[in-house]
Order: C-alpha cells, then structure tokens, then sequence
C-alpha cells in the first residue's frame, strides 16, 4: 500500500501545470450547492462551497468530519507550489509523527469515486485525495493552486474555495487548521 502510495504521490507531482484563471479563485454559487466549510487558519480564514448534488457520500463523508471537530488541529502536511496544498491527517497533529504525515485518515474511507464533468479540477477545486483508489479516498482533501486538468476523472472534485483563496495560496507545510466548522 506504501508503494502504491508513493507511486501515486511521484505521478502527482510531476504532472506539468496548466494557466492560471484568476488570483482570487472565487465563484458564483452553483445550482445543487451545499453546506459550506468554513476553515480557520493561522493566515486567516476561507470558504469551501460543497456539491452534494455531484458527489453525495463524500460531501456527506468530509461534512460529518467537520461537525465532530475532526480537522481541527490538523497541519497542512502537503504544499507543492502551483500545485495543490493538502491537510486532514490526524497524525499531523504530531510533530514526533511527522515521517507519516500523509498515510492516515479517520479509519474510514469513503468507499466510492464520484468523478463528474461537471466538477473539473481548477483554481480553488477542492478534492478528496486518496492512495490509488478513488475509492479508498477518507479525510485527506487537496486544494488546487492552479488549474490541474489532468487530474480530472482521477480524483473527486467536492467543492470550491468561493472567498479566501488568497489566504490558501499562503499556506505552508506545517501551518495549522485551527477549525473547520459548517454553515448549512
């Protein structure tokens, strides 16, 4: 699983990036939206529109998380540079665990891929990341930080940064997510 893992994460990074569509990454709300993730960081606060409609269990999945407090105290454990930053590792809450960062979840994975067209990976597209399998995707989400095409079809696509995108393209590795909570 390691392997696959870390096969999965070197195809990742080295995919090439694609333009940029905007410094700020907001949208208008869509139809089918959803609850809205508000998550509080060190370097201030932004917002995550949800599409329940596109991708039910895992918006219904990463929803629940945040009501049980789940990624508070987390720390951004992934930030590639025009590419994604990711968080929602428990074990991140631990320095002294620091070499796992990126293996753990909440013990229970979502358990389907819900891909859409409708949903495509540009700036501010919020993904649930996962080792290989859509459908093994659990806690662990990627916002991007520029337009990644090539991860359409491969990765599920359950919201978008509507306000603070600029707050997400200061976070670093190690930076803390103070609180996610959820405004219906």
């Amino acid at each position: 699983m390691k392997g696959v893992r870390s096969a999965v994460c070197a195809a990742v990074l080295m995919l090439p990036l694609a333009g940029d569509v905007g410094a700020q990454g907001s949208a208008k709300t869509p139809a089918g939206a959803g609850p809205v993730l508000v998550v509080e960081t060190a370097k201030g606060t932004f917002q995550i529109q949800t599409y329940p409609a596109e991708a039910p269990k895992t918006v219904e999945h990463i929803v629940a998380l945040a009501k049980r407090n789940f990624y508070n105290g987390h720390r951004v454990h992934r930030v590639v540079s025009g590419f994604v930053v990711q968080f929602g590792d428990p074990q991140s809450r631990d320095m002294t665990k620091r070499d796992r960062w990126g293996s753990g979840g909440s013990g229970r994975s979502i358990g389907v891929g819900e891909m859409n067209p409708k949903r495509r990976h540009g700036l501010g597209a919020v993904a649930a990341a996962h080792p290989g399998d859509p459908r093994l995707a659990d806690s662990q989400i990627y916002i991007t930080l520029a337009p990644q095409p090539k991860l359409d079809g491969q990765f599920t696509v359950f919201g978008q940064v509507t306000s603070g995108m600029d707050v997400v393209g200061k976070l670093a590795l190690n930076d803390v997510i103070r609180k996610v909570t959820v405004k219906p």
